[in-house]
């Protein structure tokens, strides 16, 4: 049974799990870029001197945190983007578990999903990351980071061992994302599958507190320590913070759903639609969150840095540095475009129906741009509230100063990216299922 619902999920809504192959995509290309990277380094033939120089320039260490970022970004964003998955295999789940299929079916089935995926984006990713580990390389020695010596040569266990995590996360993410849907009655599962849930969990509301809480404390503990390795401690910060603002997602769109009806009419349908699909739309603030702090984080440490020491920081570190923060970044913006357009793709059938009792197009469009608007405006406001909680308590310690700084082109620049991420996922997908005509679109559904 659980085969028959892995192979029906893969083949009646394949694009579902366009997210999760990207994933582990990018976490294949990282692993396998990564330790080519690092064989290519610890084997170049370099005089002492240069052999000194690169070991100071902490670009090894650097090359293996890589592998282990790839490991809990791949098991949290195969979380995010299979919870979307499985919202829309709902009615098949229900079904199983009506005629008998155990959790634990359920649970080896959501996993075999997630395996499957994995084996075609490892084979994928690792050439990618021999590409991406060439340039990277390249882009070093061109800002002298490393010494000119050092050049790529792929790693033997680049595909063993990328295929060894991305499997291993992506199975883990996926059992993760699988734990409520597999354990809930078949009668409460069939129910939901026709009337999404609106009750707000008080559990899920209380762990995300903790998280965020949780969040506040490391920072303060991490201000008060060695300034050199508080870069390397926020990651955990703000990951905790950012699975917090998951959990208390619903609760932060259902507060500020309301500001949709300023829009008049347009707006107060959006409102109403949020209050019935915050939990399904809270997933996509997670990854959002995660790459507008890490953005910010990276960003305005170096401006602040420079504003108060006057002094531009090596071009090297600035390169360095950015392109680590690119590859979270990547990792996130996936899961944010992957989890919007499987909520509103499977909206098809209500986008339909807006049409078929008057609505023009263009008018069901603006709902959804209204709705979208609410979740950029969210996201933006969390993701800023844990940057600020993460980063001036180390700015203080690193720099005296507890004012950030960014300039008003990047903070323009950093709008329109996100702005234009959330409509990449919401409008596109949108215009898509309201190609054809809304009686065409609801028999296709039906």
């Amino acid at each position: 049974m659980s085969a028959g619902l892995t192979r029906q999920a893969l083949r009646k809504q394949p694009w579902s799990f366009a997210g999760p192959f990207v994933t582990q995509c990018l976490a294949a290309a990282l692993v396998s870029g990564a330790l080519g990277a690092s064989s290519s380094l610890s084997g170049a033939r370099l005089d002492p001197a240069a052999r000194q120089v690169l070991t100071e320039s902490s670009i090894p260490e650097m090359a293996t945190l890589f592998v282990v970022v790839s490991v809990y970004l791949t098991a949290l964003v195969v979380w995010l983007t299979m919870t979307s998955s499985i919202a829309r295999q709902a009615p098949d789940i229900a079904l199983v578990r009506a005629l008998g299929a155990t959790p634990g079916r359920v649970r080896r089935a959501v996993a075999a999903q997630a395996a499957a995926v994995a084996v075609p984006a490892t084979v994928l990713g690792v050439p990618l990351g021999a590409l991406l580990a060439r340039a990277w390389l390249a882009g070093l020695t061109g800002h002298q980071a490393i010494p000119p010596g050092v050049t790529f040569h792929p790693s033997r266990a680049a595909f063993p061992a990328a295929l060894g995590i991305t499997v291993g996360a992506s199975i883990v993410g996926a059992l993760i994302a699988a734990l409520r849907p597999a354990r809930v009655r078949p009668a409460a599962a069939l129910t939901e599958t026709a009337v999404p849930r609106r009750r707000i969990s008080l559990v899920r509301t209380a762990i995300g507190l903790v998280l965020m809480a949780g969040g506040v404390a490391l920072s303060i503990r991490i201000a008060g320590g060695d300034p050199a390795k508080a870069g390397e401690s926020s990651f955990f910060t703000m990951l905790a913070m950012c699975v917090g603002v998951g959990f208390l997602g619903p609760v932060l769109l259902r507060l500020a759903a309301p500001l949709t009806r300023l829009f008049g009419g347009t707006g107060a349908l959006a409102a109403d639609n949020l209050a019935v699909r915050a939990k399904a739309l809270s997933g996509a603030l997670v990854p959002l969150v995660l790459a507008i702090a890490f953005a910010l984080v990276k960003v305005v440490t170096h401006t602040t840095s420079v504003h108060v020491r006057g002094v531009p920081e090596p071009a090297a570190r600035v390169w360095t540095e950015y392109s680590g923060t690119a590859v979270y970044v990547a990792f996130a913006a996936v899961a944010a475009v992957n989890t919007l357009a499987t909520v509103l793709l499977a909206r098809r059938r209500e986008l339909a129906v807006t049409r078929l009792v008057g609505a023009s197009r263009m008018r069901a469009l603006a709902v959804v741009v209204c709705e979208a608007l609410l979740v950029t405006v969210t996201a933006l406001a969390m993701g800023t509230v844990v940057a600020m909680v993460t980063m001036v308590p180390m700015l203080h310690g690193m720099l005296g100063t507890w004012t950030p700084y960014l300039p008003t082109g990047q903070l323009a620049g950093g709008l329109a990216a996100v702005i234009g991420l959330v409509l990449l996922g919401t409008v596109v997908p949108a215009l898509v299922a309201m190609r054809r005509p809304a009686v065409e679109s609801l028999a296709a559904d039906t």
